[in-house]
């Protein structure tokens, strides 16, 4: 970096200047640029995870809620900027917090959060840190959001956001990391010290919470549920995979071996999670379930998140195949609890992310965990024959567990009896959808059309008796989203006027039924939605 002049000019207009300049000077020089750039190209991957976890909802809902999913995901994100901003950096990583429990405002508003190196590692400063560990946090609570499926209201959880980021996923990660936390003192691994805690187990635990205050669903709702665009699935799934490579890459903080190995783990455990998650739902259904495929691979990315970074790639490659099998199966534990657990946050999540802590305790391996040249004397795990390792972690485990659920029930409970901060929407609501009655925009806007050709196109003009039809213009297209015209359309006086939809239905062609039963001439009544006790035949 070139020398900065000390000019008299510059000295009478900012007094401390050259000092100044030299301290931010030396801040620099003492990081290396490319683990800096390294860091700083990893959390622009894990931004990228956000519209993919609102892809993957957005296609695992129904069509009438789509929406709403993505429009929480993207305004929680930017609800997690402001709060990890304000304050919650340093309730999670004061360096001058001594409880062990939460940090203090000492670094209220990125307050002296400059170039000193950060909590997490010597190697990048902590300006970088603190913006790569907000991306965790988005993340952490864009995955919560899939709690308000098909029934919560947007506005109060946003407002949840704020308070859960504050109460829960702040304290939570201070444990883990924050050189002051009873976790980070007692030993516990957890890969970048807070990846299977407050991202994983917090968020699946929370969003079990958070639906339960929610409450089920109506059955009616509940039935022939599937998601809606699995090519959504697809799509989202794989930008996940993309951007957790930066996730779990760039938790050794630093362009190094250990940053390689968690990638390297990371594909494996997601590949083989993919594959017995994918034969597990063949062996009932026959079929070879691209949803299910999507579900595997996001557990084997979970269970690769907290240990990535200290396990062989053996250890990945078994981690990945039992997460599969448990994550599973874990699917049932909703209907076990009855709690509606509609995006299966806590199998996903919660689960992958105890697998993973748990893996740690048996996997860890200290030449691993020094392959980023900071970490030389770690203890790992059973491989090292660190014992105690295995009880460390489980009562990590139920510390997050607990703490996640009971403060998140709480707090959702609390928001719900304040009067226009109603956690779930009205039946009429749910009915309706959540993209119409929350949002007033739409994912996929259409209009629903019969499956027989025939049935659903019906002649445009309907011509006086010894009149020949004509071909030679097209009606103007007008109506609601239901099929419903606005406006009738009339032709030349010799014509007969085209009719409301429902009463040609109901007087001309009362036995056209959109099964192909009818008799191909004439406009049918609006489809309505499944379920719904009005027939679509007339």
């Amino acid at each position: 970096m070139s020398q900065v002049p000390d000019t008299p000019l510059l000295n009478s207009a900012i007094p401390h200047a050259p000092r100044i300049a030299r301290a931010l000077r030396d801040a620099n020089s003492q990081f290396d640029g490319g683990d800096v750039g390294f860091i700083a190209v990893c959390g622009i991957l894990v931004f990228f995870m956000i519209p993919g976890v609102a892809f993957l909802y957005s296609g695992l809902s129904r069509r009438k809620s789509a929406l709403s999913l993505v429009w929480a995901v993207a305004a929680s994100n930017a609800v997690v900027i402001f709060q990890w901003w304000f304050w919650g950096y340093s309730l999670a990583f004061s360096p001058t917090a001594t409880n062990g429990f939460i940090g203090n405002l000492r670094s209220f508003a990125l307050r002296k959060v400059l170039g000193d190196p950060s909590p997490g590692s010597p190697l990048i400063p902590d300006l970088l840190y603190s913006f790569y560990q907000m991306e965790f946090a988005c993340v952490t609570v864009a995955i919560l959001m899939g709690a308000l499926a098909e029934r919560g209201r947007v506005f109060p959880a946003m407002v949840f956001t704020f308070i859960w980021m504050t109460v829960v996923y702040c304290p939570i990660a201070c444990w883990a990391w924050s050189t002051n936390g009873w976790a980070f003192k007692w030993g516990v691994l957890d890969y970048a010290g807070k990846c299977g805690g407050p991202v994983e187990i917090a968020s699946g635990i929370s969003g079990l919470a958070y639906s339960w205050a929610l409450g089920r669903r109506s059955e009616r709702e509940l039935r022939n549920f599937r998601p809606h665009n699995v090519s959504l699935v697809g799509l989202g799934t794989f930008i996940l995979w993309f951007g957790w490579l930066g996730f779990n890459g760039g938790s050794a903080f630093g362009a190094n071996l250990r940053a390689i190995m968690a990638i390297w783990n990371s594909m494996i455990a997601a590949a083989m999670s993919g594959i017995v998650w994918c034969l597990l739902d063949f062996r009932i259904e026959r079929k070879w379930s691209m949803v299910g495929f999507c579900s595997g691979t996001i557990a084997g990315l979970v269970v690769a998140t907290p240990a990535s970074g200290y396990i062989p790639q053996w250890a990945a490659l078994v981690l990945g195949i039992v997460v599969g099998a448990i994550s599973n199966y874990s699917t049932k534990l909703k209907y076990i609890l009855r709690i509606d657990d509609a995006l299966d946050l806590c199998a996903e999540h919660a689960i992958g992310g105890m697998v993973g802590l748990i893996g740690n305790a048996l996997f860890a391996d200290r030449d691993i965990i020094a392959l980023d040249g900071v970490n030389l004397d770690a203890n790992g795990g059973w491989l090292n024959g660190h014992w105690k390792q295995l009880y460390i972690q489980f009562a990590y485990v139920c510390a997050c567990t607990a703490y996640s659920f009971v403060v998140t029930a709480v707090i959702a409970r609390g928001l719900d009896l304040i009067p226009t901060l109603h956690l779930r929407a009205t039946p009429e609501d749910e009915v309706l959808g959540m993209d119409d009655a929350e949002i007033g925009e739409f994912a996929t806007d259409y209009i629903e059309v019969r499956r027989d050709y025939l049935d659903w196109t019906p002649p445009y003009r309907v011509t006086a008796p010894g009149k020949a039809d004509s071909d030679s213009d097209s009606p103007i297209g007008a109506g609601d989203r239901h099929g419903v015209p606005d406006v009738e359309v009339t032709h030349a006086q010799d014509e007969v006027p085209m009719q409301r939809l429902d009463s040609v239905n109901s007087h001309a062609h009362p036995h056209a039924n959109g099964n192909g039963n009818g008799n191909g001439h004439g406009p049918l009544t609006p489809i309505s939605e499944k379920g719904e006790t009005k027939s679509v035949a007339s």
